[in-house]
């Protein structure tokens, strides 16, 4: 039976101009809810997957660089295809792209399960984690642009709010589930866990029928890549957000070192590794459910920068701890404030951009924010490398609060932006194309300023 989010969208219950929606607006859409649940169970898969290969690398050489090089494998590909796989996001069907993507995902995690139970060479791991890279990188902006295909624009960042919270819920349950199945089962067993995982995405991306997108048409492929670069130049809005969240994602994280910490310096098994994992999702989901439930965030902007530097603080303190209830209170708190960050991003990022460029600035976000966390977790792996674990972390956390500072400086209209349900696009048009003007309640901003009303 095919789920219809045209039907969804069209009949969607919206809320009145200026009020907030109702906190589960977006799950009462049937296709929104079948595309969440699914992407929950692949990414507890995928999450399983990530703390099967940290640990089993790790056991197998013992040196915090393998590690790094976990992240620069994954980073590598999304460099390099994020930008195409963005503009065939807004060429070609968002939905087509994911299921092909999904398919190398599973033959890659079978090719990990293989590697492991036959304790191939270690080239052979990293060559499969590169070919999950690919997959990624090319499905990665076709997942961010089909959320807009899947819930009405009023119900953006309410939408955005449960996706986040579903992502850390994978996150929070997924380690927590590899560390017990690693004390009972092998790796290759967990991998092929998560190939199971990823049919079951397989099957619902075939039952949901996304609403109608606007496909991009008649321009060169350097200048479709180009447009969405320039876009993201020209919203200091986006710019800023992206910007404050790469640096404290690329220097502010502590994960990459987690099976270093949990065995050298905490002296924690397999299980408490997965709690640690575990604590800073947890921390994400609980934010997550104030967000849609509770709290309503009336000044974004500053929200945002408060809490970038609780993240670096509570980073610098994971750093120094030594005891394990204080290193999962510290991570907790670091995954708790992040998803106030990840909320508030997500939301601008698809509230202020066109449909028919959301692909290729889904890419720019891709390249900008997914490869930050690989590409920070091998800066993490050097840095620890020559100079030990403490200073890798805390050193990161020291260099976003730095970043915190110069983004406020840089972008001062940063800290004036108010609620996310009045945030305007400096240009909006309708169904025929024409461009409709922003009202005086949403009057374009200047350049150091961000469309909104307070």
């Amino acid at each position: 039976m095919r789920v219809d989010a045209a039907v969804d969208v069209a009949g969607a219950r919206l809320p009145p101009p200026g009020e907030r929606p109702d906190a589960v607006a977006a799950l009462q859409l049937p296709a929104f809810r079948l595309f969440l649940a699914a992407s929950l169970l692949s990414n507890i898969g995928n999450q399983m997957r990530n703390v099967a290969i940290a640990w089993d690398v790790y056991q197998r050489t013992g040196d915090a660089l393998s590690l790094g090089l976990i992240g620069l494998v994954l980073a590598g590909p999304v460099l390099l295809l994020a930008m195409p796989a963005g503009v065939a996001a807004d060429r070609l069907s968002r939905k087509g792209i994911l299921i092909g993507a999904h398919i190398g995902l599973v033959s890659c995690s079978f090719g990990l399960a293989w590697a492991s139970a036959h304790n191939a060479p270690l080239p052979w791991t990293y060559a499969l984690l590169l070919g999950t890279g690919v997959c990624r990188a090319v499905g990665w902006p076709a997942m961010s642009a089909l959320l807009t295909q899947l819930v009405p624009k009023p119900l953006f960042a309410n939408a955005a709010t449960w996706r986040s919270m579903a992502f850390q819920t994978a996150a929070a349950l997924g380690p927590l589930a590899g560390g017990l199945l690693l004390r009972l089962l092998r790796p290759a067993d967990v991998y092929l866990i998560d190939s199971a995982t990823s049919v079951v995405f397989l099957i619902a991306m075939l039952l949901i029928r996304p609403a109608p997108q606007k496909r991009l048409v008649g321009v060169g492929s350097w200048q479709s890549l180009v447009e969405g670069v320039k876009f993201v130049r020209g919203e200091p809005l986006i710019l800023s957000t992206i910007t404050l969240d790469m640096v404290a994602v690329m220097f502010g994280g502590a994960i990459a070192l987690l099976p270093l910490y949990a065995v050298d310096i905490l002296g924690v098994s397999e299980l408490g590794f997965g709690c640690l994992r575990a604590m800073s999702p947890i921390g994400s989901i609980l934010m997550g459910l104030l967000l849609a439930t509770r709290v309503s965030i009336h000044r974004a902007g500053a929200a945002l920068l408060w809490s970038v530097i609780a993240f670096g603080a509570w980073t610098i303190a994971f750093g120094v701890s030594r005891t394990f209830a204080v290193s999962l209170v510290a991570l907790f708190v670091i995954g708790a404030v992040d998803t106030v960050s990840v909320v508030v991003r997500a939301t601008l990022l698809q509230l202020l951009t066109p449909d028919e460029l959301r692909g290729r600035v889904s890419a720019v976000n891709a390249i900008f924010i997914n490869t930050s966390n690989e590409i920070g977790e091998f800066e993490s792996g050097v840095t620890a490398h020559w100079f030990g674990p403490v200073l890798a972390v805390c050193g990161g956390g020291v260099l976003t609060l730095l970043t915190v500072a110069a983004v406020a400086v840089a972008w001062p209209g940063l800290r004036h932006v108010g609620r996310l349900e009045d945030i305007r696009p400096r240009r909006e048009e309708n169904d025929q194309g024409e461009v409709i003007e922003p009202t005086a309640g949403a009057a374009e901003a200047p350049d150091d300023q961000f469309a909104t009303t307070n």
